[in-house]
Parts: C-alpha cells; structure tokens; sequence
C-alpha cells in the first residue's frame, strides 16, 4: 500500500479525480482550493494534489484573477500581517508568526460567514478606488475594515460560546484547528497595528552583534510597546530575531535583566518569551536538517546542523541549571530528534564505507567541543559565578550599614 501511495498517477485515476471534481458543487470546489493550498504552503505533499489544483485553477483562476475576484481587497486587509508571515504551516508557527495558508481559509470566512454584506462592500469600494487609481483611498478603506473585524474578534472572542461559533466557522473551510490560533493571534496584530508598526520601524535593520548598548535601546523600545500592547510583543520580537545576524542573540533580552542565570531566574523576566522563541528558532532548523537529509543534499544539512550545534552551546553556556527547567526539556528532546535523523543518515551509507567518517560526524561540527570551547565555556561560568558573587557582597554591605 506504501508503494502505491509513491507511485504517480495513471490517465485512468486522474480522469476520476477530474470526473470526482465534475461531481461537486462549486462552493465545494472552492473550499477545496482553498484546503489544498493550505496544505501546499504548509509544506505537504498530496498523491494527486496537482492534479486538483490544475484543475481548479482553470476554472476559478482564468486570467490571473482569483475564483472571487478578491485579491485586491484580500492583499490590503492583510498588509499588516506581511512582516510575521511565514510559508509552513500553522501548527509550526510560532506566537509572534501566521501561517501565509491561513490567510485564504481566514479571509473566506471573513468573505462569506463572518460579515458578508460587509465585506462585500469593503471589496467593492476597494476595487472602486483602484479603478480610480487611488491606492491611498484603498488603505483607508482597509484600515477602518480591519477595525472593525479586529473589534468584532475580540468581542466574540471574549466568551466560550463565541469562540466555539468561530472555531465551527473555520471548520468549514479548512481541517486545521491551528488556523484558529492564526485568527486570534491576527487579531492581536491589528488591534496593534499602528504601535507594531513603528516599533519595527525604529528596531535596527541590521543588528551584527546584540551587545549590550543595543540591548538596552531595544529594550526600551519593547517597554514602550509592551505598556500599551502585551499582545504584541511576541511579533516584535519575531521581526528582531530574523533582523539579528546570529538569531539566538535574542536571549539577551530575557538573561541579562535577570539577578543570575539561573533558567528560574531568567523565566522571571519580562522577555523570557525571547528563550522560547530562539527555541522555536532551533525547532525550524530541525525542520530544514530533515528536509536537505531526505534530499540527500549533505553540504547544505552540514551548515544546519552546525548552527544547531552552536545555538545549542550558546544556551546551555548562558542560562544555567538549564535541564532543571521547560526549556531544557525542549531542548533535549529537539537535540535528540536531531540526533536520530544524524544516525539515520550515517547508517544509510553503504556497509563498505562505513570506515570512513560520514561528513556529518565531524568533531568541527561542534566547535565548543575542543579545547578553546570548553575553556570559553568555563570563562563564561567563571565570569557569571564573579558577578554573583560581587552581587551578594553589595547586598550583604546594604544590609549591615
């Protein structure tokens, strides 16, 4: 059955999947496209899919227009959520990330359960001001939409029965229960959208090296949002972390306000998110390793998996008493996936190759590992256990004048 499911399509199933799709209504068609481009974007791969989309694409998508004539209206509405956005799927989408898939189950809820005659007229205006070649007249008209869908969530939202009636909505177009977590966290989003916006205007472009001058001045900045917008802080941090040269430098916010670096210490901080989500960072890398491994491109799994390793050391060497705690739980189990799929691919070498090293067993790989690392590894432990020391004699000496 397995090797059924790898083989392609013979003319005879694909006349009936075309025969099937024949047979469905058009709004079932429609939901249909909209389910398989979710699953496209989310990285998934579907016996027969392109096959469907073909199919779909000729008959809702002619001339370049979508199956409603709504890409227009569909594009401004979500323009805030363009720096968060990501290609895979919901489920791996972070708490300061969307799912791009989720755009088109969302806005056909929107479109054709949630405020209909609403949106019809939103769209219609929209298409009127383009016409018309007034693209600033178009953003208006989506800012104050997007006011009101924002408004209308979070008082929807804000009880149990409302929340069932979206969570039964979205159903209806898509199987993925966490498309309900992209609408929320798309919420967030627009009732923040002005303050978000210039908050990542004013974070640096391009930050070489998160010291703690920089530190302090983006710290700063997020203060200021997160007073008037708590909600938002972990999509500012998203658009900080993919702006730092080496991701995991994103720790900083939450270890270095902290008394010692101590993991309960740290998760004490009002950036502690920032752990999680170089976690989360970890996570996706986890995700490319086993996507260049099934492609046998070995170079590119080898670049991987060297950052792996390095974001993992650089964890481990700044928050101590880190396996006593959530994240290095997490972060074992990650290390551990990452492990398997390195063993596995080692394994698949042929038996008479098997003495030679495997490029990915390489002891450079973990640079932390020789001698320099674990003397750096120990500069660090000695530098932090000074500070704390240091720490407690000024308390000590408060205490006894």
């Amino acid at each position: 059955m397995r090797t059924q499911l790898t083989m392609p399509l013979s003319q005879i199933s694909i006349a009936r999947l075309q025969n099937f799709l024949r047979q469905l209504t058009q709004q079932a068609r429609s939901r249909l496209l909209i389910e398989l481009e979710r699953i496209k974007q989310g990285g998934e791969e579907l016996l027969g899919s392109d096959v469907i989309l073909a199919d779909l694409y000729a008959e809702f998508r002619k001339n370049g227009k979508s199956q409603d004539g709504t890409d227009h209206p569909r594009r401004y509405f979500f323009e805030p959520l363009e720096p968060f956005l990501i290609s895979g799927a919901a489920e791996r989408a972070n708490s300061g990330q969307i799912s791009r898939g989720s755009l088109t189950v969302i806005w056909e809820w929107i479109r054709l359960t949630l405020l209909p005659t609403m949106a019809s007229e939103y769209s219609e205006g929209i298409r009127r001001a383009l016409a018309a070649d007034k693209p600033r007249e178009a953003r208006v008209a989506a800012v104050a939409f997007q006011t009101k869908i924002s408004t209308y969530l979070a008082g929807t939202l804000a009880s149990s029965q409302g929340t069932e009636q979206v969570r039964a909505g979205l159903s209806l177009y898509t199987s993925s229960p966490a498309t309900f977590g992209d609408l929320v966290k798309m919420g967030s989003v627009l009732r923040a959208r002005d303050a978000l916006a210039a908050s990542c205007d004013a974070l640096p472009q391009k930050i070489n090296n998160f010291d703690d001058k920089t530190v302090a001045k983006v710290s700063e900045l997020l203060n200021a949002l997160q007073a008037k917008h708590p909600d938002a802080l972990p999509f500012a941090l998203s658009v900080l972390i993919a702006r730092l040269k080496t991701p995991w430098q994103l720790i900083r916010l939450a270890t270095k306000p902290a008394n010692s670096k101590a993991a309960a210490n740290v998760a004490r901080t009002p950036y502690a998110i920032a752990v999680s989500m170089v976690l989360d960072y970890l996570d996706d890398k986890r995700f490319t390793l086993h996507d260049a491994l099934k492609r046998k491109q070995i170079l590119i799994a080898k670049d991987v998996l060297t950052d792996i390793y390095a974001v993992e050391y650089a964890l481990r060497v700044r928050i101590d008493q880190l396996d006593q705690s959530a994240w290095g739980e997490r972060l074992n189990t990650l290390m551990q996936a990452v492990t398997e799929m390195v063993d596995a691919e080692v394994q698949s070498v042929p038996k008479h190759l098997r003495n030679v090293q495997h490029v990915l067993e390489s002891r450079s790989l973990r640079s932390h590992d020789s001698l320099i690392g674990r003397l750096i590894f120990l500069a660090w432990k000695s530098h932090d256990a000074l500070l704390n020391g240091a720490s407690y004699c000024r308390r000590l000496i408060v205490r006894t004048r």
